[in-house]
Formats: structure tokens, sequence, C-alpha cells
């Protein structure tokens, strides 16, 4: 099993790698990696499966190599789905109070009412994650059970995604001999590992760069407020270098991570060999030149990131800023050239929360992969059911009415 009493394993099926992490956790909810696989991933565009076999291999060998360092038997996981085919839409759900004392038969009707949209054909609803209730007229009320009232509105936030793209990915899973316990929503992932509640309280936007897309989720008051695919990743900038030198793809992505920046002002005055395609000898061009064909896509990049959260409100509405995730993350300048267009604190975004490797899976690239053994995590726990005191008071009242 994936989760042998204190196992769990999370597996980021990516665009550029897959990996597989291995968390040993302890009876305190403590946890430590003690295995990753990473492996280049092959049959996906732009997150979604293109190739059948060639991701089932990749999954595979980064399964296998995970086994290998944790010295445990995989044979289930948790993982994520992203991709342009995700939506994420706000619905509010109005239902009226029996016996004007809120139940949980109340929130669940109010919860289902909000999920009562027009879900377009070949899409299903991933996930419905509550935001808030309102209360008659009060606003902002995380657990409405027990109080007093004529009127409940639920208000959430449904995500959508392809059924195709779903069916394919626990298709993939299940022919790499592996059985898929729960699937995340991918920023949603990043966001439990890189974010702090201060944060979210305040207002953030996380922003994980994928390979083929950036995932962009937006908190607001402790609530997910709002998600959005953008369809701009790393290899967008892998290749406007490789038709701007004129080099290969795989060259290409070697000059971005040893030499990439997003500011060409700032780059030293230094000279790099560029491989040529055919026959042609290796040429030199200076790092400034590079720069300049990765600055205008980072600007593009971020110039959209602040249309996404223009949709939210002003900047208020992300008073911490935004954070960065996610292996472009990790390109010089790209901090600085997001302040600069969107005119708000960033930052990058490192997973936190566990021990173990923590030196191996230290960076944004990570994120997604710590984030999705989180979420396990919490959805492993046994939870106190919402307005649990509520409850016990009212079955108090009752014994105490029949008794005396």
């Amino acid at each position: 099993m994936a989760r042998e009493g204190h196992i769990i394993v999370g597996l980021d099926i990516g665009t550029t790698k897959t990996c597989a992490l291995v968390a040993s956790i302890d009876q305190d909810g403590h946890g430590e990696i003690i295995g990753v696989g990473s492996q280049p991933s092959r049959g996906l565009q732009k997150g979604m499966i293109s190739n059948i076999d060639q991701t089932v291999d990749s999954i595979r060998r980064a399964v296998a190599e995970a086994e290998h360092m944790a010295g445990v038997k995989i044979d289930s996981v948790y993982t994520g789905i992203a991709g342009s085919h995700i939506k994420g839409i706000n619905s509010p759900g109005i239902v009226a109070v029996r016996n004007r004392e809120v139940s949980q038969s109340d929130i669940n009707r109010a919860i289902e009412s909000a999920q009562a949209v027009a879900v377009p054909s070949g899409q299903r609803i991933l996930d419905v994650i509550p935001q808030e209730f309102v209360v008659d007229s009060q606003g902002g009320i995380k657990d409405p059970l027990g109080m007093s009232c004529v009127r409940l509105e639920a208000i959430v936030h449904i995500i959508t995604g392809s059924v195709m793209a779903v069916e394919n990915i626990e298709k993939c899973i299940h022919r790499a001999g592996l059985k898929m316990i729960q699937l995340f929503l991918q920023p949603l992932a990043s966001s439990e590992a890189v974010l702090t509640p201060e944060e979210q309280e305040l207002g953030v936007a996380v922003a994980d760069i994928g390979g083929g897309t950036t995932d962009l989720a937006i908190f607001s008051e402790g609530y997910i407020r709002h998600t959005a695919v953008i369809a701009i990743g790393g290899n967008h900038f892998t290749n406007d270098i490789a038709v701007g030198l004129c080099t290969p793809h795989a060259e290409a992505e070697k000059i971005k991570l040893k030499y990439g920046a997003a500011q060409a002002d700032r780059v030293k005055d230094e000279m790099i060999e560029v491989t040529s395609v055919g026959w042609r000898p290796p040429r030199l061009l200076s790092r400034q030149a590079l720069a300049e064909i990765i600055q205008p896509r980072a600007e593009e990049l971020c110039m959209l990131i602040a249309e996404e959260i223009k949709k939210v409100g002003s900047h208020d509405a992300v008073a911490s800023g935004l954070v960065v995730t996610g292996g472009t993350a990790a390109l010089s300048g790209i901090i600085e050239t997001a302040e600069r267009v969107l005119g708000l604190p960033v930052r990058r975004g490192y997973p936190t929360g566990f021990g173990g490797l923590i030196d191996i899976v230290r960076g944004p690239a990570y994120a997604t992969g710590v984030g999705l053994i989180l979420c396990a995590m919490q959805k492993a726990q046994p939870q106190i059911p919402p307005g649990w005191f509520s409850q016990i008071k009212h079955h108090l009242s009752e014994w105490k009415d029949k008794v005396f």
C-alpha cells in the first residue's frame, strides 16, 4: 500500500518531469521524506497526456527510483491534475433553514445547491471547496452549524476538468501497476506546500510555473478565491531560446538552466558557447543577448498573472503579494521582473513541513510533490466534524428535556 500505517506517496506527473516522493509519517503527524524518484516526462503536452505508453514508462521509472531509495514497495499513490482544461468558478447556493437552527443537513443542502451549475460537455466537477457561509445577512462565517437563522447561503469554489484528462491519468497509473487513491488540483497542492496561514488570511497569489502551463491560485481571508491556468510555462522560454539562438531544443534547455536570466540590464557581461544546428560550428554569444530573449516572455507571463489578479479585485485582495514556485521559479531575475510588472511583493515558494531528504526536495520544482503529500495527510487525519461543540450541546439539551 502507498500508505501502510505511516507511508504516503505523492506522484507529480508534470510536462517536463515525473516525480514520486515517499514520506514517512509518525504518530504525531510529523513527516520525513525518505524516497525521491524523478524522471524526464515523455508523452505530455501542456499538462495533458499525449502518449499513454511514454507516460506509463516515466511513471514506472520514477516510482522504481523512489522505491529503491526508500526501501518500500509502492502500489498506490496520491496524484495531481493540471492543464489548460482546468476551470474554476465561484458559485452561491441558498436554502431555507429548517427549525430556525442550522443543522448539518442544511449545510449539505446549501453546498449541493451551489453545485447546481451548468458543466460544459466533456467536463466534470473535480472538487467543491466551501469558501464561506452567509447566515441571513451575516457573511464571512466558516462554520454556521447551530446558528439561528431562516436563510443559509453557501459560497463555494467549483473546479472542473476534462473527463478524458482524468481518465487518461487513471489509465496511466493503473497500467504502471499502481492504484490512484485520490486526485488533487496541482496549484492547490503547491499552495499547501509553500504558503503560510498568515499569507492566506491577508491575501496572496501563487503561480506554479510548470513546463507547459502556469497554474494560479488566489487566496484571501483564508479561502480560495480564484484559480486559473495560463498557457505559458518553462517550455515556452526554452522554445524562445531555441529559435532565437538557432540551437537544438535540448541545448536551449541547458542554456536556460545554466545562464538564463529574466533581466537583461542586470546580467554580467559574459560570453557563452552556443551549439548550432546541423554541421555549423558553435558560436559565442553574450549572456545579455540570451536575457533579451527571455525577458519579454517573463514580462508577458507576469502581465497575464496581473490580469487574473484583477478578476479578484484590487491589489488589496493579495496584500501579501505573489509567491512564485515550480521549476521556472529558479530562473534568475524572475522575482525582480514580477515585482516590477505587478507592483507587488514577490518571493520564491520553497516547500516546507518535512524533514528527511529535505535537501533534495527543497527547490521550488518539488512544491507540487510535497503538497500532494500534505493534502493526503489532511485527508487521512480523522477530522472533528464542523460545529462539533454545537452538536454536543444540542444532544445534551435533548437528553435533559427527556430526563427532566
